[in-house]
C-alpha cells in the first residue's frame, strides 16, 4: 500500500520508506520489485523472500532461487541472492551470497 509523507498514519511508520516524491514505499512492493530484477537477472524464477532489512536509506533484500531442478525435487540446487535496493524501489547490487542442495537446508543447534 503506498502512502504520501504528508499521511500522519505513515510519517511515523518505520514499516515505509519513501522515494523522492514523498511516495511510501512498502516492503512488501519493496521485495517484490526485488524478487522481479532477481528473475531477470539470473533467468530463475525466485521462491521466496527470506529476509527483509533496511539499511543505510534503503533495503537488503535476501531472495531464494532454484537454480537447477533435478529428480527427484529434494535434489534441487538452490540458491541465496542478497539484493541491495534503494528506497525508491532500484537495484543497486545483487550478489549470490550461498548455493545449497534443497535437502541440505541450514542446521542451528541451540
Amino acid at each position: 500500500m503506498r502512502g504520501s509523507r504528508d499521511d500522519k498514519a505513515d510519517k511515523d511508520d518505520d514499516r515505509y520508506t519513501y522515494d523522492d516524491e514523498g511516495e511510501a514505499l512498502a516492503p512488501g512492493t519493496i521485495a517484490a520489485t526485488a524478487m522481479r530484477d532477481v528473475a531477470e537477472l539470473t533467468g530463475k524464477a525466485p521462491s521466496g523472500v527470506t529476509a527483509l532489512e533496511p539499511d543505510d536509506g534503503g533495503w537488503l533484500v535476501e531472495i531464494e532461487v532454484i537454480e537447477d531442478r533435478r529428480i527427484p525435487s529434494s535434489s534441487d540446487m538452490l540458491a541465496t541472492y542478497r539484493a541491495q535496493v534503494t528506497a525508491d524501489g532500484e537495484l543497486t547490487g545483487l550478489r549470490r551470497i550461498r548455493r545449497f542442495s534443497r535437502g541440505k537446508g541450514d542446521s542451528e543447534e541451540g
